[in-house]
């Protein structure tokens, strides 16, 4: 790895003045000067708030550029850095393709554990900006599991883990991150440490946690959301609404197959593609997907047609994040969403059902991509919110109710 530093001393810069004497002969003489980093070359006071380094670079080469061969130093040298980040935050393939790694802790259907479950008995681990996360929190509310298996949401931390620390507005808002309520733990890999025998791999949202046994029963989203769905009907929360009908299986498998490698891990493949080769893929794939998406969706509700099914949660999901996140951040810059009338239509509709919109935390979604992947985003700026990801425009009519006979808001309400 090429690599350089330019070394500084920030007290005392030590350079050469050659001091020439009208009235003498003498030789130049070597001195020794100390120079202000709030100095500049005319000795004029600079603001209280200079920075050292742009007063170093002003002294070094005045208001150009540096020089070609620094530029050339620096980028070789971040380009190396961010390759190195990059394997750590998103393995990838040698063509640069990012794995999603496999989930090491996969619900058993089976097992007795299920059978004896009880309110109280599970806890839920979640972050807001997470997608994954973010369908476990949408299944829970709809099946009416919010006092039956309590959550509580990490914060993401500087260095990219999953923190609790209180929040100063809580308002008695149960959806915003706090502490730990059941291990009282600094951070998710606490937690996942108290598995019995250990634990020190990836400390993924969402996880389910057994309080009676004290181990982590599930970290697959998409196990955790089957189990939200039908794992508890009869024994607590909204048996009537069934979000994986027996007769939709097979459609819910197949959706399943299409939108999440090219959807939902799509555009994670785009935003965390490490060559242009494995990002020209990504990129083409979720585009012309979406594309098969929206033209689907003209003529049908939902997925599976008039019934809200698993898959829709799945989708919507990424398509919440798309225009405020994805599309700029992950480089998913062919279309917005907005572009897409179905898409955005269908979005609308699902967010409007109630209970789903109280889970979406856009300012929460921005920061835990803009503030936190710091080798997509070194500076941490976060963009303006677009206007079309504002609860007013999300709010707006959708009227996909003539695509379907009956209004599926009723099917999925939840008093």
């Amino acid at each position: 790895m090429a690599s350089s530093t330019l070394l500084l001393n920030p007290t005392l810069l030590h350079f050469q003045i050659k001091k020439r004497n009208t009235n003498s002969t003498t030789k130049p003489r070597t001195r020794t000067c100390h120079v202000s980093p709030r100095m500049s070359l005319q000795q004029q006071q600079q603001p209280p708030n200079s920075d050292l380094l742009t007063s170093i670079t002003r002294l070094l080469w005045g208001k150009s550029l540096p020089p070609q061969l620094l530029i050339s130093t620096v980028r070789t040298t971040w380009n190396s850095i961010w390759l190195l980040m990059m394997k750590q935050l998103a393995p990838s393939d040698p063509s640069g393709s990012y794995t999603r790694p496999i989930s090491k802790f996969r619900a058993n259907f089976n097992s007795s554990q299920f059978s004896r479950q009880k309110p109280g008995t599970l806890h839920l681990y979640i972050a807001l900006p997470c997608p994954w996360a973010h369908r476990t929190l949408i299944v829970r509310a709809l099946k009416g599991l919010e006092e039956a298996i309590p959550v509580s949401i990490a914060s993401p931390g500087i260095d990219g883990s999953w923190e609790f620390r209180e929040t100063r507005d809580n308002r008695g808002d149960d959806l915003i991150p706090g502490l730990d309520s059941v291990n009282g733990c600094k951070n998710l890999k606490e937690i996942y440490r108290l598995q019995r025998g250990g634990y020190d791999g990836r400390s993924t949202v969402p996880m389910l946690w057994d309080v009676e046994r004290k181990e982590v029963m599930c970290n697959e989203s998409y196990d955790i959301i089957e189990l939200f769905n039908s794992g508890f009907d009869g024994v607590m929360g909204n048996s009537n609404l069934d979000l994986s009908p027996p007769s939709m299986k097979g459609q819910i498998e197949e959706w399943n197959r299409v939108i999440y490698p090219k959807v939902n891990n799509g555009v994670y493949r785009c935003g965390f593609a490490q060559s242009q080769e494995a990002y020209d893929i990504a990129v083409n794939e979720l585009f012309s997907t979406l594309d098969m998406l929206n033209d689907h969706l003209g003529t049908s509700r939902y997925l599976c047609g008039e019934v809200l099914t698993l898959s829709d949660v799945c989708l919507f999901t990424t398509l919440v994040r798309f225009d405020p996140v994805y599309n700029v951040i992950f480089k998913c810059t062919k279309k917005k969403l907005l572009e897409y009338p179905n898409l955005h239509g269908y979005m609308r509709d699902i967010y409007q059902i109630p209970k789903v919109a109280a889970t979406c935390n856009f300012g929460a979604i921005m920061d835990g991509y803009y503030k936190i992947l710091f080798p997509l985003n070194p500076g941490g700026i976060r963009p303006a919110m677009p206007s079309g990801c504002e609860y007013e425009a999300l709010s707006k009519p959708h009227n996909r109710e003539s695509l379907s006979s009956v209004d599926n808001h009723i099917q999925v309400h939840v008093s």
